[in-house]
């Protein structure tokens, strides 16, 4: 067997083993609870042959809140090994560059101005308000070109602007929202039912795979500009419609569970361990990454300070943030 053979071999392989994974991390997450159910019953249920007890938990409680975290953790782990391909930059996330504090402020405007809203609206103005954000950074970063780190740099002063208008819609809007609006706004799926998901999955379905199409092109892009033109790449066309696929998956991610912060960080550095450098497997094993983390995130939510429920970003950025520290020392250490 030639070097490519077992390269695609093993590349299968570790997909195989990670979606087992994934699968076996959102039984585990059925199963556990206040109230805890055998995972045969789990089995049961999701196959409609459940007691009905059972199913009602399951099928109208916890499914629709583990299928949020799968949908949301690949999403937002997509869009940030996107970032992290196009600027060429491994500090790159839809957080850290203000797209996820974008979408929060169209989100939040929206739910304090315009009260009633559908929630099949909410991705989309979620995705106009990263949109937004992404644009004005853009801008702000560019000086003759746009360099990498300064598009970090002031990424994280949109992110933090972002942040304090987001505050101030909250104060400014009406009392009775401030407790949903701040559980979101921590990063959560808790409460999520299937119009959520139906707001939610579209998205994921076109642009995971519009991502993967153009995986490529990002193996390109990372030899350099000028090498990447010498092959024939389209590069300032991909590099948009990258950018399109990032803020997409970030946008509505945010719609939907708030500002969880870190996953399109951390997700794409481990799929790099895992799967090397070809975005053909980058792109698919970061979203298994970034889908288990969130469920994990999500169960120990739910599970360590019982009867608490504590939103699942809360975990995301205890772990993503000493990883942001360990990052800028690293690239400080090798300058």
């Amino acid at each position: 067997m030639d070097k490519t053979n077992r390269t695609f071999v093993k590349g299968v392989l570790l997909l195989v083993l990670l979606a087992v994974a994934t699968l076996a991390t959102a039984i585990v997450s059925l199963s556990l609870g206040s109230m805890a159910i055998p995972v045969r019953e789990v089995v049961l249920s999701l196959l409609g042959r459940g007691a009905e007890t059972n199913d009602m938990i399951i099928m109208q409680f916890r499914l629709p809140r583990v299928t949020a975290a799968l949908l949301v953790g690949a999403s937002m782990a997509v869009a940030g090994c996107l970032l992290q391909g196009v600027i060429r930059n491994p500090l790159a996330s839809p957080d850290l560059l203000g797209v996820s504090g974008g979408a929060s402020v169209a989100v939040v405007g929206f739910m304090t101005l315009f009260t009633g809203i559908s929630i099949r609206w909410v991705p989309l103005i979620a995705i106009i308000g990263a949109f937004a954000a992404a644009a004005l950074n853009y801008v702000l970063a560019w000086k003759r070109g746009v360099s990498t780190m300064r598009l970090v740099l002031i990424g994280i002063g949109v992110s933090t602007a972002m942040g304090a208008l987001t505050m101030f819609l909250l104060i400014s809007g009406p009392a009775y929202l401030a407790a949903q609006v701040l559980n979101w706004m921590t990063g959560s799926v808790y409460g999520t039912n299937w119009s959520h998901i139906k707001a939610l999955w579209p998205w994921a379905a076109i642009f995971i795979p519009l991502s993967l199409a153009y995986a490529k092109e990002l193996n390109v892009q990372s030899l350099g500009e000028e090498v990447a033109r010498g092959l024939g790449s389209r590069l300032q066309l991909s590099r948009l419609v990258l950018l399109l696929c990032s803020v997409a998956l970030a946008g509505s991610a945010v719609g939907i569970a708030g500002t969880i912060s870190f996953i399109g960080l951390l997700a794409p550095h481990i799929a790099r361990k895992l799967a090397g450098q070809s975005y053909l497997m980058i792109i698919p094993v970061s979203a298994f990454a970034g889908a288990i983390i969130l469920l994990l995130a999500d169960l120990a939510g739910r599970m360590v300070f019982q009867p608490l429920d504590i939103p699942a970003g809360v975990f995301t950025a205890g772990i993503g943030a000493p990883f942001f520290m360990y990052l800028l020392f690293r690239r400080r250490k090798g300058a």
